[in-house]
């Protein structure tokens, strides 16, 4: 048996090219029997950012539904984030997560051990010996408050060659907002949140990672002022790259609704500010998407807009979104966007997909069903939307992880 490709195209050394032919030495390809006409092969995508929830959250999601539902996205490697319980933040912290990997993921997990012990900010967590069996240090969720903490991870993490990964906020500027400080909040009577709490603790990390020389990674970025301060910090030189994720190149502040799956964090921003990310994809100062898909139950995302827990799914919607509005409205090229969920972070984190690879068929147009997600989540902020890019085959580690 063999998977046969007809009229495709494929992405190799960041160029398209045509391509008709099999591929038969996968070691499962005995049980298929494919053929995918006028599609494009890409190599699997990587997300440096996506939370799977176990141990501790299984309710939310597992390592098994999340690596399924990144595999129906075209991800063949995702980096799960350490907001867990037990946290890793030591071998007996780690030790049920990567039990899980072994035993359930469809796909390749490169688990993120913490930068402090339990995400408290306090002390750090056992870096020499997570080191080996992690592929960055974060506390993503919460932001690290001391100033001398940070400081004392990144030397630690130069010494080890790893990177430290920023979920970037200052608590004392929160005062109890939940989405973004601008004309939305004030129309609606919402508490908002300052862009400053992002940026503010980024300008503060750049520093740092310029005084130690680490190599640092920002979250998340949402804010005008982020993408600037990493820019002028990259011609310094210093060793920062950061990501954004879909939603905030796709959606601003006036697109909110009074309902939970537009909450998150960071928020929605402005118009300016998504106008920002966007020409910090283009000019190379955002180096990456990640998803930083982030499943809750229906209950806790059914409170609306200001009690729901903050967080949104999209690791099966990111490349057709990502492609219906940036490529197809011509502000990237195909080629770009493979580099930004692919070849870039693989190159910042040291991610070897080998031969792994996706199909999609990238005339296929449909609207965004959550009933159809094979995550336990399924609030999203693009529930109905028209796309182009239906995924048809993701191979990961040599074998079949999804088939339309």
């Amino acid at each position: 048996m063999a998977i046969a490709f007809k009229n495709a195209k494929l992405y190799k050394n960041g160029d398209l090219i045509s391509v008709d032919g099999n591929i038969s030495d996968l070691p499962d390809i005995q049980d298929l029997d494919l053929s995918f006409e006028n599609c494009i092969i890409v190599p699997g995508l990587v997300d440096v950012h996506v939370h799977l929830r176990e141990p501790g959250f299984s309710y939310k999601e597992t390592i098994l539904t999340g690596t399924k539902a990144a595999a129906r996205g075209g991800y063949a490697a995702v980096c799960s984030m350490p907001n867990l319980d037990p946290a890793p933040d030591s071998l007996a912290g780690l030790k049920p997560q990567l039990e899980a990997i072994e035993r359930d993921a469809c796909i390749q997990v490169l688990p993120y051990g913490t930068i402090s012990k339990g995400e408290k900010g306090e002390r750090l967590s056992d870096m020499e010996e997570l080191a080996p069996r992690v592929i960055a240090f974060s506390d993503d969720g919460k932001g690290v408050q001391n100033r001398e903490l940070m400081k004392v991870a990144m030397e630690k993490a130069k010494k080890l060659d790893k990177i430290i990964a920023a979920h970037c906020e200052d608590n004392s500027l929160l005062k109890g907002g939940y989405i973004h400080q601008g004309e939305y909040a004030k129309k609606h009577g919402h508490r908002g949140i300052c862009g400053e709490s992002e940026w503010g603790q980024i300008k503060r990390d750049l520093e740092l990672a310029e005084e130690t020389g680490c190599k640092y990674h920002v979250c998340h970025i949402s804010c005008k002022e982020s993408v600037w301060y990493i820019r002028q910090a990259k011609k310094r030189g210093v060793d920062v790259t950061c990501e954004t994720a879909p939603h905030y190149l796709l959606l601003d502040d006036g697109d909110l609704q009074e309902d939970g799956r537009f909450k998150m964090n960071p928020p929605l921003r402005s118009s300016a500010d998504r106008e920002a990310i966007i020409e910090g994809i283009k000019d190379g100062t955002i180096d990456m998407i990640a998803t930083d898909h982030a499943p809750h139950s229906f209950e806790e995302k059914s409170r609306g807009l200001e009690k729901s827990l903050m967080g949104v799914v999209g690791i099966e919607t990111a490349f057709p979104l990502l492609y219906t509005g940036l490529v197809k409205t011509g502000i990237i090229t195909l080629p770009e966007l493979i580099r930004l969920m692919h070849d870039n972070p693989c190159k910042r984190f040291g991610i070897d997909t080998g031969n792994d690879f996706t199909a999609f068929d990238l005339n296929s147009e449909y609207k965004i069903d959550p009933s159809e997600f094979l995550s336990k989540g399924k609030s999203t902020p693009f529930e109905g939307r028209k796309v182009y890019g239906k995924c048809l085959l993701t191979v990961s580690g040599g074998r079949v992880a999804y088939k339309n």
